[in-house]
């Protein structure tokens, strides 16, 4: 067995005995042979240690057990630019992005697509056994005219679409220099596979672009045959329809070399829209009157209610203090009305996970915003909504919950610009929670508006009035 391969996977029977030497794939399944043909290969061009194996959801859902090299896994459908960052973040390294029919050219077609046309040297490897394999074997986009599956249980009509010629597809693409489909139904072509995959990958080591390896691949358990019955109708029933053969091949020179990213901290932190300069090298130390090390908020609302800008300023500022932070926007379909929301972390030491799905402090700007989230807040946790559009609160608010009304909005118009009701919002946060300094808030917001210091002064007396606000609460 092949070096790139674990002595064991640990995922059979803890690694022990025959079962510990054995894969998943069913007797007679396709995938078996890939794996082995690109470990060996992968060892041959002494690349184990720069290979980067992506697997998303499928039939080879659990590669990471057999590959020794590095492993990612992806999202359903997502394995190409799950690729593309790795190829980005390590330009030295060989990628592979391994992925089945229904992934691929299905729910990943937009994101196979677009990574094809970027050209970057990567090895797509697709298995195409014209069938959604660990699922359950449903109808697949490769699904033959006629095939039945437990989707089409009459066979495949013309309603239902033609087959998904993938690499002929992927081959008028400007982007891609080597495409080739290829079958494992005997020994010669057997051979040809392995050929081509190589050929993909030395493709990749040697920096000239991307490569995409169609495999017509058996699956005897979906089929209802035996792996030599199951051979027989690849080649009599799928061969036909996807015939075999080079479908692109462009010589081209070297040329990918980079960009090299830099992992400085300093750098690193720029991207978060926080200077270095501005960064202290300790982290501040976290408020002693919070018992929790990682504080989870959601700031919603309409679009142009601010909800976005607030979460971000408060991101920033905590950076700047030396915590970690996060911050994950999402934007409703409206442009104005409905709800679009923003989850921000803020943690002692690591954010460990970045949605705020249970938030501690909810910050609603609209009704739709306060019905939509009021319930996830977990208990003991805090509901802070704008009064002057919400003047009567739902009847369902949770209980065991502290629930703030502050008209973020009126006290934004008797400042005379309604629209820094998103200011006074942090303000009134601030006051509440105290999870940062409000000079730290201020000082972030004083930079953010360096080149807009006539507004400055209007923002100031914004978040001093909404944390005025909270001192009756307070008191």
């Amino acid at each position: 067995m092949s070096g790139v391969f674990y002595d064991q996977f640990e995922r059979h029977a803890g690694g022990v005995g025959l079962k510990g030497q054995s894969t998943h794939y069913c007797p007679g399944c396709g995938h078996g042979v890939v794996h082995r043909d690109i470990a060996e290969i992968i060892e041959s061009l002494g690349a184990q240690d720069r290979t980067i194996f992506i697997s998303p959801v499928g039939c080879s859902v659990f590669a990471y057990y057999y590959f020794d090299v590095g492993n990612s896994q992806a999202a359903h459908g997502r394995a190409p630019v799950v690729g593309l960052g790795h190829k980005l973040a390590n330009p030295d390294s060989l990628v592979i992005s391994y992925q089945g029919d229904g992934d691929l050219a299905s729910i990943g077609l937009a994101e196979t697509i677009s990574v094809a046309q970027m050209g970057l040297p990567l090895t797509v490897i697709f298995i195409n056994n014209a069938i959604y394999g660990m699922t359950g074997g449903q109808l697949a986009p490769t699904s033959l005219v006629g095939q039945r599956t437990a989707t089409s249980p009459e066979g495949r009509t013309r309603s239902m679409g033609q087959p998904l010629k993938m690499a002929e597809l992927i081959a008028q693409l400007d982007g891609p220099i080597y495409v080739e489909r290829v079958a494992l139904y005997d020994a010669k072509n057997r051979v040809k596979a392995r050929k081509a995959i190589k050929k993909a990958l030395t493709l990749q080591q040697e920096r000239r672009g991307y490569s995409f390896i169609e495999v017509l691949s058996e699956c005897p358990t979906h089929l209802k045959l035996s792996p030599v019955d199951a051979e027989k109708w690849v080649k009599e029933n799928m061969e036909p329809i996807f015939p075999l053969g080079v479908k692109k091949d462009v010589v081209t020179e070297p040329w990918f070399t980079g960009p090299c990213p830099s992992f400085e901290p300093e750098a690193v932190l720029g991207l978060s829209g926080a200077e270095p300069a501005r960064a202290n090298r300790e982290r501040a130390a976290w408020p002693a009157h919070l018992a929790k090390r990682d504080l989870s908020f959601k700031f919603a609302g309409s679009g142009g209610d601010g909800a976005q800008t607030a979460a971000l300023l408060l991101v920033r500022a905590a950076i700047e203090l030396g915590y970690d932070a996060t911050h994950i926007p999402a934007y409703g379909p409206e442009s104005r009305g409905g709800t679009s929301y923003a989850d921000v972390h803020i943690a002692a030491d690591e954010v460990l996970n970045p949605a705020a799905a249970q938030p501690d402090v909810l910050v609603a700007f609209n009704a739709p915003s306060l019905a939509k989230f009021a319930s996830q807040v977990i208990e003991g946790g805090t509901i802070i909504y704008d009064s002057t559009l919400i003047p009567k609160p739902p009847q369902n608010l949770p209980p065991g919950r502290t629930v703030l009304a502050v008209p973020f909005t009126q006290i934004a118009s008797d400042l005379g610009k309604p629209m820094v009701k998103n200011v006074v919002a942090l303000g009134t946060l601030q006051a509440f929670t105290r999870i940062l300094p409000g000079e730290a808030l201020m000082d972030t917001l004083a930079h953010v508006l360096k080149d807009k210091a006539s507004v400055l002064p209007l923002n100031r007396a914004a978040f001093a009035a909404g944390q005025a606000s909270v001192e009756p609460v307070l008191t």
